[in-house]
């Protein structure tokens, strides 16, 4: 007899079906094996792909999140995209996330039965200057960038360099092979920001196309970088806008709260619509 599990995908970070960042999440992974979740999420090929077991450290849900190409500890549009499949027939408006960076807890806003919004407390990050900065701006293509180049490690490990404007951002054509030379598993983040917005774009080597339509965990350490060096004020929201030049525009929400010395909380927020549900055989 075939082993069927159940699918849903949901589209991250925006509220109108085919934009934001694409998920799937398989209900019940329960008895399924590493290698199964890891062929599963090379099958479907999006950014990530998660997986729902029952909780082991207190939280409500597990949640496994694959890459195509390998397992993450934590990812920030999987997290959220799993709270929104996974609570609405639960009607839970708090929903505690065990990933392998810990617990994450996801507040859910609703309008009657349906969620409209989502709000996770993130791993507050570490940082440190990144090792390769003439390396890295060369690969991109730029000239510098207008703070310093940092790395911060949430679970993920994103680097951070801004650019003058906008269109900086948008005319972006990096190497990708030369990035991935320098880079790594690690998430290049160029953006803009003024005003409590940014526009960024995120480079990385696990994605078929470079480049992640709504990066989740790096909203929350983008706030932390501008409130750190005094563009952006602690508690301070921050729009983020991101993945229109592949067609899959979002807006994330982020905010760092605290001081330099002492970072209290991350939260990153936003929207999600379910689009398709499934079933696999295995």
């Amino acid at each position: 007899m075939s082993d069927m599990r159940r699918f849903l995908i949901v589209d991250v970070f925006t509220d109108t079906p085919f934009a934001g960042n694409q998920l799937a999440v398989f209900t019940n992974a329960t008895g399924m094996t590493d290698a199964q979740m890891q062929t599963l999420a090379r099958e479907i090929n999006f950014s990530e792909t998660t997986f729902v077991l029952p909780a082991e450290q207190g939280g409500d849900i597990r949640v496994r999140i694959f890459t195509p190409a390998r397992e993450l500890s934590f990812a920030g549009h999987p997290v959220l995209g799993t709270a929104f499949a996974i609570a609405g027939p639960l009607q839970s408006v708090l929903m505690r996330m065990e990933t392998g960076a810990g617990i994450v807890p996801v507040l859910l806003e609703r309008e009657g039965a349906k969620i409209v919004f989502g709000s996770m407390q993130q791993p507050i990050p570490t940082v440190r200057p990144f090792d390769a900065v003439d390396e890295l701006l060369a690969a991109l293509g730029v000239s510098g960038s207008e703070l310093p180049v940092e790395v911060y490690d949430n679970g993920l490990q994103h680097v951070f360099v801004m650019l003058p404007g906008d269109a900086a951002v948008s005319g972006l054509k990096p190497d990708l092979t030369r990035l991935a030379a320098v880079a790594g598993e690690v998430g290049v983040n160029c953006f803009s920001a003024g005003g409590g917005t940014a526009k960024t774009r995120m480079f990385i080597t696990d994605i078929a196309t470079g480049e992640d339509a709504a990066t989740g965990s790096a909203a929350g350490p983008l706030a932390v970088h501008l409130a750190r060096h005094g563009m952006l004020g602690w508690g301070e929201e921050l729009v983020i806008s991101q993945g229109a030049e592949i067609g899959r525009p979002s807006t994330l929400y982020a905010r760092a709260d605290g001081s330099a010395e002492e970072i209290t909380g991350v939260n990153v927020g936003g929207s999600a619509v379910v689009v398709a549900k499934g079933e696999f055989s295995l």
